[in-house]
């Protein structure tokens, strides 16, 4: 769908649904690996264990992580009150799997963290 505002022409894409669903993993994934070792690297410079550090930044953008990847809006809280009080569960099925797909990729993030630093030992 073309959208035209003032002249300029700008292309809307709309995402399938599948493709929301691996985005939605892969922007958790993305979150965890990448705060965690950036967080890492900036601890590192700072003259902190950076392992120890690693490990301690992925425990705490777990919940950052799921609000990156559901969009960080309350767009998933208004798709629950239209299933709820509405009665269209197939949103509501959509957003829990989304939400699934987001916890699976920060989990994914979050093994790789502990393969990494081995702090679990």
């Amino acid at each position: 769908m073309l959208i035209s505002c003032k002249g300029v022409v700008a292309l809307e894409v709309k995402q399938t649904f599948l493709s929301l669903l691996i985005t939605s993993y892969f922007i958790a994934f993305g979150v965890m690996l990448g705060g965690s070792l950036l967080g890492g690297l900036g601890s590192f410079l700072a003259g902190e264990p950076p392992l120890t550090m690693i490990k301690r930044f992925s425990d705490s953008l777990r919940i950052w992580a799921l609000v990156a990847a559901i969009g960080g809006t309350f767009d998933t809280f208004y798709s629950f009150e239209r299933g709820i009080f509405q009665g269209e569960t197939r949103d509501i099925i959509k957003q829990v799997l989304l939400i699934l797909f987001a916890m699976g990729g920060m989990q994914t993030g979050l093994t790789i963290i502990k393969w990494l630093t081995q702090e679990h030992v």
